[in-house]
């Protein structure tokens, strides 16, 4: 994950994090490099001022830090710490050394049919814990998967819902539908309601794309609204899905969520590819790749503490925003 320097106005800490660098910004909000009192390197995430001003939003993001400390295991960013209550709520993550999937796919080409299964494996194995803690990710995508020399983790949560919340189906109560284009559910595209079933449908489209460099359902340049109509009513094109795994992304693609495998028969279907020997799941050059990017981390401080753009020397102390006339569309 490319990490670039702070800009005038960012934090330079959060809670008891100093921020070290910018990894990204999403639908919910804007991710830091951070460093914790102890030394430990996290992901923290900075929620957009003018969600935190939406006690609706607040809520959900509670009940979803609260679901998500407990998702436990090697496939997930564990939770390390959050401020919920703060004037701008945050939450932060471990943070995972690796480049995203649809990275390493466009650096070096489409997964090999092994690391493509144990991929498979791995992400079953998240969902299984992501699930189990009452969660459903409606938003798994290449971006979401990261790669490390020991497996995929899954991260970002950020529009993940708390099923005890879900009844709306995949729509928020503006209308506006929850997930990424090419990477949505037949239901997600529908309105109809989501279950985890939904995710086993996403988890095929990331196989498809880790195994081919291409989405099953088309591209956005053909037009979204194409892309969309073709993901609830189309057939997904598998060429050059390797045959030993082209049965299983079949099945996860089913339109219907009950015809879909649950994740017990993936890990099932996928068991040969995780060999007990020490052979690594990736190609030699992306697992050089990797090496490096780990000791660039470990490297890896913000120059100039003295020259560091300005900006306000802690988040949690803001005062909170006006709330909107109207709830925002996203």
């Amino acid at each position: 994950m490319a990490m670039e320097q702070l800009v005038p106005g960012d934090p330079r800490t959060i809670g008891d994090y100093r921020l070290l660098g910018r990894l990204g910004a999403g639908g919910m909000g804007q991710v830091y490099l951070a460093r914790s009192g102890r030394g430990r390197t996290a992901a923290v995430k900075l929620v957009r001022r003018e969600l935190a001003a939406q006690e609706e939003f607040r809520e959900r993001f509670r009940l979803e830090v609260l679901a998500a400390r407990r998702i436990g295991g090697q496939w997930t960013a564990p939770v390390l710490d959050a401020d919920t209550e703060a004037a701008v709520p945050w939450v932060a993550t471990g943070y995972v050394a690796g480049p995203a999937l649809h990275t390493v796919v466009a650096q070096h080409g489409p997964l090999p049919e092994r690391s493509t299964a144990v991929l498979a494996s791995g992400l079953a194995h998240a969902l299984t814990g992501i699930h189990a803690a009452g969660l459903i990710h409606r938003d798994l995508k290449p971006s979401n998967v990261l790669i490390t020399i020991d497996g995929p983790r899954v991260i970002d949560f950020g529009i993940a819902r708390a099923l005890e919340t879900v009844t709306d189906g995949g729509l928020t109560r503006t209308g506006a539908l929850i997930g990424s284009p090419g990477f949505m559910s037949s239901e997600q595209i529908r309105g109809d309601r989501v279950t985890a079933a939904c995710d086993v449908f996403c988890l095929g489209s990331v196989l498809v794309f880790a195994a081919t460099g291409r989405l099953p359902f088309g591209t956005s340049g053909t037009g979204v609204h194409a892309q969309m109509y073709r993901i609830a009513q189309e057939e997904p094109s598998l060429d050059g899905v390797p045959g030993g795994l082209r049965d299983l992304v079949r099945d996860c693609l089913r339109k219907d969520p009950a015809e879909r495998p649950g994740l017990p028969e993936v890990l099932e279907r996928t068991a040969a590819a995780r060999r007990p020997d020490s052979e690594p799941w990736l190609p030699a050059a992306l697992v050089a790749q990797l090496g490096r990017h780990a000791v660039e981390l470990l490297e890896y401080e913000q120059p100039g503490t003295d020259d560091a753009p300005d900006g306000p020397t802690t988040l949690t102390t803001a005062p909170a925003p006006p709330a909107p006339s109207r709830p925002s569309s996203r």
